[in-house]
């Protein structure tokens, strides 16, 4: 089988997707289509994993209940977050909008499992932190393959890992990497949303190279 060519345009769509992929915080209620997040799996699973060990495991949250208390967590944790600022920093943090699970359609909450078969330990007896890396890369996946299909993908972040795993019940042995929310954007923009709100602008790349 011959490899593929990737012509020029692709290359500038590619860069033009780069640029649009955002963490959406404000969403339509309306449903996904069926289907849409089965097809982002599979495309997630396309992702490179040390060893080929492809220790990612995908949990879709349906349940009112549970979505419920992951919000009311969720909420909790922003609270106990925000005591670390002060005055305008901290008015600057309660102005922002830190997750989009009340209008979101879809939770999924993405784990890694610890030690999984698949792979037979290779490439990560001496780097095991390895395993969580290639679900990153599986949750970025999924991120770009959303955004060609208009879906927008939010990671919340500040949350205790293993309330997360109370709540939903999982094996002991996964490990919590990402809290997701999916759904159709209310809004567009190529820019950051905290750089929108003068939170954080972005690094120059230059800021982030160096040579030794």
């Amino acid at each position: 089988m011959n490899s593929p060519v990737f012509l020029p345009e692709f290359a500038e769509g590619l860069d033009t997707l780069l640029t649009w992929r955002r963490d959406v915080r404000h969403f339509q209620t309306v449903p996904l289509p069926n289907g849409a997040l089965d097809h982002l799996l599979d495309r997630a699973c396309l992702a490179p994993s040390v060893g080929n060990s492809q220790p990612w495991r995908f949990v879709r949250v349906l349940s009112a209940a549970r979505r419920a208390a992951i919000i009311g967590h969720v909420e909790a944790e922003n609270q106990q977050a925000a005591s670390i600022y002060r005055d305008e920093t901290r008015a600057a943090y309660d102005a922002l909008k830190l997750h989009g699970l009340r209008e979101a359609p879809e939770h999924l909450a993405v784990f890694c499992e610890l030690d999984p078969a698949a792979g037979r330990g290779l490439g990560r007896q001496t780097m095991p932190e390895t395993l969580a890396y290639s679900v990153v890369i599986a949750v970025h996946t999924l991120w770009l393959a959303a955004r060609t299909i208009g879906i927008g993908v939010g990671w919340v972040s500040i949350v205790d890992p293993a309330a997360i795993n109370r709540l939903l019940d999982v094996p002991e042995d996964w490990r919590l990497v990402a809290l997701l929310c999916l759904g159709y954007p209310a809004e567009e923009s190529e820019t950051p949303e905290l750089v929108r709100r003068r939170w954080q602008d972005r690094l120059h790349a230059g800021q982030t190279r160096f040579v030794r």
